[in-house]
């Protein structure tokens, strides 16, 4: 079948996010379609939000980023068209995310959020995970919201320095 090229983005978008292991975050799907010079970060963004429209994938926000999954709905209209997109464009995504894997697998299994509790603090949650294992899981609880995104923030650059750390003193 002939698509128009946003067409053939959009299920590129959906086989990328069927094939990773984890969720993907747009930095990561953009920069496949940018390296690659598929297409601009401002057309990939308007391709997810499209296809989150939809309801062919979901976006998790959290504090500091966005994870990007396919959906049930997403993988019935992949299933469908899959045939279409070429296996030259399924082995330049595989080689991504090949080569990419622990970077990707990094940046989607350390999470942070935080949030304001009924008594007026704020809450950092801060989790790490390895696939499906959840490793750690952290509430602290702290008077600002500055604090609480400090606390998330930290967490991205130093969480196997804490994980370590947590382990060493509780073995």
């Amino acid at each position: 079948m002939n698509y128009n090229s946003d067409t053939l983005y959009k299920l590129m978008i959906l086989y990328m996010l069927k094939s990773a292991a984890e969720p993907l975050t747009l930095i990561q799907i953009s920069t496949f379609f940018v390296d690659k010079e598929y297409t601009s970060f401002m057309n990939v963004q308007g391709f997810v939000k499209a296809l989150e429209d939809q309801n062919f994938l979901a976006v998790k926000q959290n504090h500091n980023k966005s994870l990007i999954s396919i959906t049930e709905e997403g993988m019935e209209s992949l299933q469908y068209f899959l045939g279409d997109i070429s296996s030259e464009i399924k082995c330049d995504i595989q080689e991504y995310l090949k080569v990419n894997s622990t970077e990707l697998r990094r940046e989607a299994s350390i999470v942070s959020d935080y949030y304001r509790n009924q008594f007026g603090e704020f809450e950092a949650l801060l989790w790490a995970k390895d696939r499906e294992t959840e490793l750690v899981s952290i509430k602290i609880t702290v008077p600002s919201e500055k604090m609480a995104a400090a606390i998330c923030d930290n967490w991205q650059e130093k969480n196997q320095e804490i994980y370590q750390f947590l382990t060493d003193k509780l073995f």
